[in-house]
């Protein structure tokens, strides 16, 4: 029995040698990960940056600009991926935006992916970098930058993306919104376009979304080089078959395109339950991934086979250009008119007791309940849009009937408006048209009428 025991042992031992002569050479994981900062110029101004690399073994690696999603892009933001990828035996640059001229209301694409292609030629000058072997990744906003750069420079030898859009940023947003909302139990049809439709169109004139009408197409097609294309499929952010379907069509004839989804991935290929949470740590076989693709395709390999579209529940909406009716200056002058009107009838009849004048007895109660609630209306449409553009509809408070409540209150507001004003009227006319404030009653009633077609495209008086 020993000696069995004995023999079995030294074949394990001899199986476990032998199997460790077969691993690719690109598949050993390096065991320590360093990182260097650096500096490089670009457009006449200095970049900041860290070089994350495997522990030198006295070979030149594969390379990869990290370029980064939406916000300021502070260069700790991308450390994680780095560090990952070097595990992987890949070296990664990492850097801090430059955020001059990037805020919510400004940024210019063509000038972050110009920025991408300095770093691109600093990192090919690394010692521990094959300079013939370097290339893009790209997350979220870098989906849209990465492949514009990528399409600068002759000397990106790959490109790969994640959680990319195939559509404009405005359409992304508004798909989010929809995402956001349903999350939060807005069922209602009415709701869900206003928020991803009305309020996105205006918003995206007003210059709230820049690079708004951004098209991701043309340098999808100019495209030359190898593409790694991945997607988390519990991606809330941006649709991801859209996306993907995008990609699968500009790079048919790319032989090295090569298309990745995650089933339990979010917009960042991280864990997450249903894409709104965020769990920690990046799903099994993203790194993974990323590194055997760059080693393989820089290395001369064939790319690998893609995997089919991901789901998607409803596609992205495509935003068409305001008509004259939406205009910004027709919905401001309108904005405008309705708080005039509204607000005057009040402090005329607060002028008019200080003057000693009387208001129709009358018409006095229905037209003063008319005035706050037409008021609170308007108010109260305005922050609700408001609080959809600035929070990314991720709250918008309790909801009743498939609406969120503030949106609930101010349908039955507007609605309580009309009623009231209409009753206003109707005694006013009944009593002769006689006593005070026959102007500011004017003004309410004209704001009243104003707000039937200002309720109906804004959808205070949809179902």
């Amino acid at each position: 029995m020993r000696q069995v025991r004995r023999a079995t042992a030294v074949l394990a031992v001899f199986a476990a040698l032998s199997a460790s002569c077969l691993v690719p050479a690109q598949a050993a994981q390096p065991s320590r990960i360093g990182s260097a900062e650096v500096s490089f110029t670009s457009a006449s101004k200095t970049m900041h940056g860290s070089v994350v690399a495997p522990a030198p073994e006295g070979v030149r690696r594969p390379g990869m600009v990290l370029v980064h999603g939406s916000g300021e892009g502070n260069r700790e933001e991308l450390r994680k991926q780095a560090e990952a990828f070097a595990a992987q035996g890949v070296v990664s640059l990492i850097y801090d935006k430059d955020t001059t001229n990037y805020s919510l209301l400004e940024r210019d694409f063509s000038a972050l992916a110009d920025d991408a292609v300095a770093a691109l030629d600093y990192l090919r000058t690394r010692p521990e970098v094959d300079p013939e072997r370097v290339g893009l990744w790209g997350f979220s906003e870098g989906g849209w930058v990465s492949p514009l750069a990528a399409t600068r420079t002759e000397h990106a030898a790959f490109l790969v993306v994640v959680g990319a859009n195939g559509v404009s940023p405005a359409e992304a947003q508004s798909w989010s919104y929809r995402q956001w909302l349903r999350k939060q139990g807005v069922s209602n049809e009415s709701v869900l376009d206003l928020a991803s439709g009305t309020a996105t169109r205006v918003a995206a004139e007003a210059g709230l979304f820049p690079e708004a009408t951004f098209d991701p197409v043309p340098a999808l097609e100019k495209l030359r080089v190898p593409v790694l294309a991945i997607w988390g499929a519990q991606d809330r952010q941006s649709p991801p078959r859209d996306a993907a379907a995008l990609f699968a069509d500009t790079q048919a004839d790319n032989p090295a395109f090569t298309m990745r989804t995650f089933p339990e991935a979010h917009h960042g290929l991280g864990h997450t339950t249903d894409g709104f949470d965020r769990l920690e740590g990046f799903v099994p076989g993203f790194p993974e991934l990323v590194g055997s693709w760059v080693n393989g395709v820089t290395g001369g390999a064939a790319a690998t086979a893609s995997d089919p579209l991901p789901a998607q529940d409803e596609p992205a909406a495509e935003l068409t250009p305001l008509a004259w009716y939406e205009s910004l200056w027709v919905q401001g002058f309108a904005l405008l008119a309705l708080l005039v009107a509204f607000a005057a009838y009040p402090l005329a009849a607060i002028a008019g007791s200080l003057r000693g004048r009387r208001e129709n007895p009358v018409a006095a109660a229905p037209a003063h309940w008319a005035s706050i609630t037409g008021l609170l209306a308007v108010v109260g449409a305005l922050s609700f849009v408001m609080l959809i553009l600035t929070g990314g509809g991720e709250v918008v408070g309790p909801v009743l009937w498939g609406r969120p409540v503030i949106w609930l209150a101010a349908q039955l507001l507007a609605v309580g408006t009309l009623v009231l004003a209409g009753t206003a009227a109707v005694k006013w006319r009944r009593a002769g048209s006689t006593g005070g404030g026959r102007k500011s009653l004017g003004l309410l009633l004209g704001g009243a009428v104003l707000l039937i077609p200002w309720g109906l495209y804004w959808g205070l008086f949809l179902p």
